[in-house]
């Protein structure tokens, strides 16, 4: 079996380092907002090129802590509007409708599977506070014009930046495009903890010291709580783990960029349209993510060939049973996309072998 995601074959390259980092944790006797937080929070502002980075629990944690935090400041209030891509994973929305506003949501670029500037400005109305871009599967939103537009329109951006660790665009990295920016550290991202994590980064001095306040019960001080606030704190071991495995993510980006290339180089089924390659560091390929109109028959193929896949993500949020009162409409680019996608294996865990046989295998794919 070529398995879609090996986190035991990729954590394996770390393990000495990981038992060694465990090792510090447990005997430091400090195992909540300690040193090892401290240093990865330096660490990781520094590598995505910003002032500050909050560790928080989650990636959703992180935008939905954002978003308070700017209602706290007065820059958003109840039923602002904020525009995302309708094809984004459900934590996405989950932070913004828990905020009490307003998701309007904009149709991908079908090759992409991202946002397009012409699709934000054409849904931004008076009501309009926010953009939150979803770099999808590793690779940036067009920033540049995205930010054009946010600076017109005096908007806020907010980079959801969960999949897309190190990818960058003339050199800023995501994560130092927006006034802010969210990242998801789950296990089986490009920069994966053991275990559930996630932080923000900004240049905003003042968000950053109330989301410092927020994700620690609402409090600067102990026992004396100025915010509502949560219990989101990103831990001693998970930082550590972090840390670790941050200083061989260049490594883990370049082997995933080698990967896509050969897919996009040798997988010419005409039946399969595979994601547009781009050979400059706006991607990190998180996820390859092809089409494919007879997407059962194409599963079951590469399972009878042992070969793992996945669906990110087979439902779209706007039908999902939990918003179904929200009427959030139509969005047929959206819905014909999530019947067509297939996620094939990509990682660090594949050998080039294993590589080329799932090239093989889908290139003798054959119409139903």
């Amino acid at each position: 079996m070529i398995p879609f995601l090996d986190l035991k074959t990729i954590n394996a390259q770390y393990r000495e380092e990981l038992i060694e980092a465990a090792s510090r944790v447990i005997d430091s006797g400090w195992y909540i907002q300690g040193a090892e937080l401290e240093a990865f929070e330096s660490e990781f502002a520094d590598y995505c090129g910003v002032r500050y980075c909050i560790g928080v629990a989650s990636g959703m944690d992180a935008l939905r802590l954002v978003l308070k935090a700017w209602k706290i400041l007065g820059k958003l209030k109840d039923g602002d509007e904020v525009i995302v891509p309708a094809n984004t994973f459900i934590a996405t929305i989950l932070a913004i409708t828990d905020n009490g506003l307003t998701p309007v949501f904009v149709e991908p670029v079908e090759r992409t599977h991202n946002l397009s500037s012409n699709g934000v400005a054409d849904k931004i109305t008076s009501n309009t506070k926010v953009i939150l871009p979803v770099h999808l599967y590793g690779r940036l939103c067009p920033m540049r014009e995205l930010s054009e537009l946010a600076k017109n329109n005096d908007l806020l951006i907010l980079e959801d930046a969960a999949q897309a660790h190190g990818s960058s665009i003339d050199g800023v990295k995501a994560g130092a495009w927006g006034d802010a920016a969210a990242f998801s550290f789950y296990p089986g991202k490009n920069l994966g903890a053991l275990g559930d994590a996630g932080a923000i980064t900004t240049n905003d001095n003042e968000l950053h010291r109330v989301l410092k306040a927020l994700r620690n019960y609402g409090s600067h001080e102990r026992y004396n709580h100025k915010y509502l606030g949560s219990n989101s704190r990103l831990d001693e071991m998970q930082a550590a783990f972090l840390r670790v495995k941050l200083s061989c993510l260049e490594d883990e980006i370049e082997n995933r960029r080698k990967i896509a290339e050969i897919y996009s180089k040798e997988i010419n089924n005409p039946l399969i349209v595979l994601p547009e390659f781009v050979s400059d560091l706006s991607h990190v390929w998180h996820l390859f993510v092809i089409r494919c109109k007879n997407r059962k028959e194409f599963i079951d193929h590469l399972n009878m060939a042992s070969i793992e896949t996945n669906i990110h993500y087979p439902v779209p949020v706007t039908q999902q049973e939990c918003y179904k009162s929200f009427g959030f409409g139509d969005f047929p680019k959206t819905d014909s996309i999530s019947r067509e996608i297939v996620s094939i294996p990509m990682g660090s865990h594949l050998t080039q072998q294993e590589v080329y046989t799932i090239v093989e295998c889908i290139n003798t794919v054959a119409d139903a």
